[in-house]
């Protein structure tokens, strides 16, 4: 029989019972030299013992195999645990190989990272994960992958085979890339000899991070985005906020949040961005960044417009119903959507006009300077564009967002002609009262925007 055993970190606290019963009772015990120091105590006199270099593996689950092909009780030794990073994957797969019928039996240690966060505190409170730097089996491509998927994904990260004479250069590139993702202030813990004498533990920054003051006898810890240093301890909280968002404000702040830290690579001014923001909101599509376009400082002038109390005239009741109440009953904004008023209606069915055609052109008529916003009916985007351009009409501003397929383009390339008005439109034949309404939301709301 074989078993694999993890040693811990090397004091005879931390190896376990099982561990120790393990090692009393072999017969013949494999490992790396000098991990033979931290059990001489534990092995039987007549016991082989049988020392090998870090670099043969191979060879020592070889040997263990051929001694227990003999009837030996053979127990190969690993520091810290004998399944992460050790012996015990090597054995494995040798007896599958070679399909030899002996049984392999595990027997757990304390890992080199368990103990650093023990030493350190709380830095495993929430997800973690641990990468080789050794490139010796695996691909330095593949490695990388790994880095930048553990730093992306704000996973506190631990690092085995950190750094050695040989392979110097590696951990230099690592810290290279979590700061791509990582603020230089992050925690790290350096971490060597652990649970031996020469037991020495350094935190620092990731921008302070000094790649040299490490080596194989080390195990380095980087926090995530939220872990943080209490004196001596480093603390990673259980959850990125002290409770998740409950009330209606509560996550629609959040949302907002989650937008702004995935929102593609633009050029938008800061109140068309907020403006954007809203439409993604809305429509749960980062694609509307690219959908939005207003005039120079549209979103930023009707701010200062509604709240000062400035009317909003719309063309059907969707649009109406979208706009925020508590933000037209704080700054006292009427709303106004003459779609089913009797002097529209009439006007509707003598000029042959839709209604919400008609409903326009009698807004316009008794409220000139209102801000005018269309989320459906192209046609009453094009009545209030023409008056503009007959003169008949000079209002606080024009927002068009009609969805569609007939006269939807061409309304929206006539709002774009307006040079002296502020204007946003949603562009090509997407839109709708949804987006309207946001647009006018961000307006009333750009004081908030943390962008």
């Amino acid at each position: 029989m074989i078993k694999v055993v993890g040693l811990g970190p090397g004091h005879s606290d931390y190896i376990i019972p099982m561990a120790t019963q393990a090692i009393s009772q072999a017969t013949v015990i494999i490992g790396y030299h000098y991990y033979f120091q931290f059990i001489q105590h534990l092995i039987q006199p007549d016991a082989l013992c049988i020392g090998k270099e870090l670099s043969e593996e191979e060879k020592r689950a070889d040997i263990a195999i051929q001694h227990a092909l003999e009837g030996e009780d053979v127990v190969v030794i690993g520091s810290g645990d004998a399944s992460i990073y050790a012996m015990a994957s090597i054995v494995y797969q040798k007896v599958a190989e070679q399909q030899v019928d002996i049984p392999v039996e595990t027997i757990p240690g304390i890992s080199a990272f368990i103990t650093a966060g023990s030493k350190l505190g709380a830095i495993l409170g929430h997800d973690f994960c641990c990468i080789s730097l050794s490139d010796l089996m695996t691909p330095w491509t593949t490695i990388q992958k790994r880095i930048h998927a553990a730093a992306m994904g704000d996973f506190v990260t631990g690092l085995y085979n950190p750094r050695s004479k040989k392979r110097y250069w590696q951990l230099q590139t690592l810290k290279e890339i979590y700061l791509q993702y990582r603020s230089a202030a992050t925690p790290v813990a350096i971490c060597k000899q652990l649970g031996r004498v020469e037991e020495e533990i350094k935190i620092t920054t990731l921008g302070d991070f000094d790649i040299n003051e490490v080596d194989m006898f080390c195990v380095v810890l980087i926090g995530n985005s939220q872990t943080f240093r209490h004196k001596d301890n480093l603390v990673t909280p259980r959850g990125y906020l002290n409770r998740k968002p409950e009330t209606g404000e509560e996550i629609q702040q959040a949302s907002f949040r989650e937008i702004l830290n995935n929102i593609p690579s633009n050029s938008l001014a800061s109140d068309a961005l907020w403006a954007a923001i809203r439409c993604i909101h809305t429509s749960g599509d980062f694609e509307y960044i690219n959908y939005l376009q207003t005039s120079e400082k549209a979103i930023a002038n009707w701010h200062e417009y509604l709240k000062n109390g400035g009317p909003i005239v719309t063309d059907v009741t969707m649009v109406q119903a979208g706009i925020t109440r508590a933000y037209t009953t704080k700054y006292k904004n009427q709303v106004i959507c003459m779609l089913n008023d009797k002097e529209a209606l009439e006007v509707a069915a003598k000029e042959g006009l839709t209604r919400s055609q008609a409903g326009i052109k009698v807004a316009a008529k008794k409220y000139p300077d209102a801000l005018f916003v269309i989320g459906n009916a192209p046609t009453a985007l094009i009545e209030i564009v023409d008056q503009i351009q007959e003169g008949t009409l000079s209002p606080a501003g024009v927002i068009g967002a009609p969805v569609g397929f007939i006269n939807v383009i061409e309304s929206k390339e006539r709002l774009k002609t307006i040079q002296h008005l502020p204007y946003a439109l949603i562009t090509e034949k997407r839109g709708g009262s949804n987006f309207a309404a946001a647009i006018v939301n961000a307006a009333f709301t750009l004081d908030e925007a943390k962008i």
